[in-house]
């Protein structure tokens, strides 16, 4: 949500504009649960280490999106994550598909690592 923020400040123009953010529905109690912190985080009420960033920038709403949708951004969602989590799960194991990602993540600013 912090990088997303940051793309949207730095786009200019964005302010108080309408930004869908679409997850991929788990179930009635998950996707409850999930958008109840979605909307504690844009709400300014969920803060974690010395970071506050400000969403009320812009309106967020969260879309809860079926696997059967076979949406794009889902797809690529999930190219992109299980590399990622497991580089930082096992950093020392062999990881091909991350060794793909990393010169299309080079601008990347950083990861954020939660316990």
């Amino acid at each position: 949500m912090e990088q997303l923020l940051g793309c949207i400040r730095q786009h200019g123009g964005q302010a108080d504009r309408l930004v869908h953010v679409v997850f991929e529905s788990r179930g009635k109690n998950e996707d409850a649960e999930l958008e109840l912190e979605f909307r504690r985080i844009v709400a300014n009420q969920a803060r974690w280490g010395y970071r506050a960033p400000d969403f009320s920038y812009a309106r967020f709403e969260p879309i809860f999106a079926r696997k059967d949708a076979n949406a794009a951004g889902l797809q690529l969602a999930d190219l992109v994550a299980r590399p990622c989590g497991l580089k930082r799960l096992r950093p020392t194991q062999p990881n091909r598909a991350f060794e793909a990602l990393m010169p299309k993540m080079e601008n990347h600013s950083g990861w954020k690592t939660f316990p």
